[in-house]
């Protein structure tokens, strides 16, 4: 029963999609990169950098990320490994940037580890929190999934501290780090108006104390009222995307379906938060994406000799980074807008 569920739910391991290693490369716009004017010579790599961020210092299109570094599709999703303390130089004859030869890294960056130091694809202190806990729930993703079924002085609500017996933990071992989770509201895609999931509400965590049939489990955590029925997935470690930013190489046709905050400083709105997207594996979507957010056009009353309506155009107002993908869903960081993100935007190649 434990491998049945497994199957169904989406899992926590923080999705790569095969694509990339065996589809070509996205093709480059025809348009030539247009670097910055004031694009640097050549910039010294600092703790807190992305690959967005160095990019975006030498073009307002770093997306075209491969173009700007000359990669291949391999080499996209295991991009340059920069730390800080690296200096990249521009060639600007050729529109290419690269790591000076002559650089030479401290005693002190060497010795630090490479999952610590390397320089991520965008900020992962945002991100982690979605990385690292299951999102989005296929519909039938928690029918078999371990199950709080009792529990301890049979309390009506759990608190951090109290025991719960949970039935479909099968193997778990003793210790093991769980997290506790209900279903929640429905994804509907706007396209089709059908659920294609359902949103995890994360609700704490749990050890587990004694394995069997039924297990033992004591809380650890918690965020909300735990109580009987509520469920629990294995718990997982955050896998940071070092993907590097690209486009596409198929057409993307998607709209927002939900959005997690952000800010709303003016011209910076919304920046920083993270939104779903109705496209997932399912249409080709893949970790490392960058899409365009668009404002539907609307529809405005034509005077004139002959009067009706006119549909604007859609308007750009943005780019979102996707960072993890699902089967028909994903979920990615919206990196620079000049508005904030409604719900029903549409989702488009940059």
């Amino acid at each position: 029963m434990h491998q049945q569920w497994r199957k169904s739910i989406t899992t926590l391991v923080f999705v790569l999609s095969s694509a990339l290693a065996g589809g070509a490369l996205a093709q480059a716009p025809k348009s030539p990169l247009v670097l910055k004017p004031d694009a640097p010579d050549s910039y010294t790599v600092v703790p807190g950098d992305t690959l967005w961020s160095i990019a975006q210092r030498f073009t307002d299109s770093p997306w075209r990320w491969p173009e700007l570094w000359n990669l291949n599709k391999e080499q996209i999703k295991n991009p340059h490994r920069i730390y800080p303390g690296n200096v990249i130089v521009l060639d600007r004859a050729r529109g290419r940037l690269a790591l000076a030869d002559t650089v030479k890294l401290s005693p002190h960056v060497r010795a630090e580890s490479t999952a610590r130091a390397v320089i991520p694809s965008i900020p992962p202190s945002v991100i982690e929190p979605f990385l690292v806990r299951p999102l989005v729930i296929e519909p039938d993703g928690f029918d078999h999934a371990p199950t709080i079924v009792a529990t301890e002085d049979s309390r009506v609500v759990l608190e951090a501290g109290n025991r719960a017996f949970v039935r479909g933990m099968g193997e778990a071992k003793e210790g093991a780090a769980w997290f506790v989770y209900r279903r929640g509201p429905a994804l509907i895609d706007p396209g089709t108006n059908s659920t294609i999931g359902y949103e995890a509400i994360y609700l704490g965590t749990a050890r587990v104390v004694r394995a069997g049939e039924p297990a033992v489990i004591q809380l650890t955590s918690v965020t909300q009222e735990i109580q009987l029925g509520d469920k629990l997935v294995a718990a997982g470690k955050p896998e940071v995307p070092t993907y590097a930013p690209h486009a596409p190489s198929s057409p993307v046709q998607g709209r927002v379906i939900s959005v997690y905050g952000g800010g709303t400083k003016l011209g910076e709105a919304a920046t920083g938060a993270v939104i779903s997207i109705n496209q997932g594996k399912a249409q080709g979507l893949e970790v490392g994406h960058v899409v365009a957010l668009y404002r539907p056009g609307g529809l405005v009353a034509e005077r004139g000799s002959t009067p009706g309506t006119l549909t604007l155009p859609n308007d750009r107002y943005g780019l979102a980074f996707v960072f993890r993908v699902f089967d028909r869903v994903s979920y990615a960081l919206v990196m620079n807008v000049s508005k904030p993100v409604n719900t029903l935007d549409l989702v488009q190649n940059p």
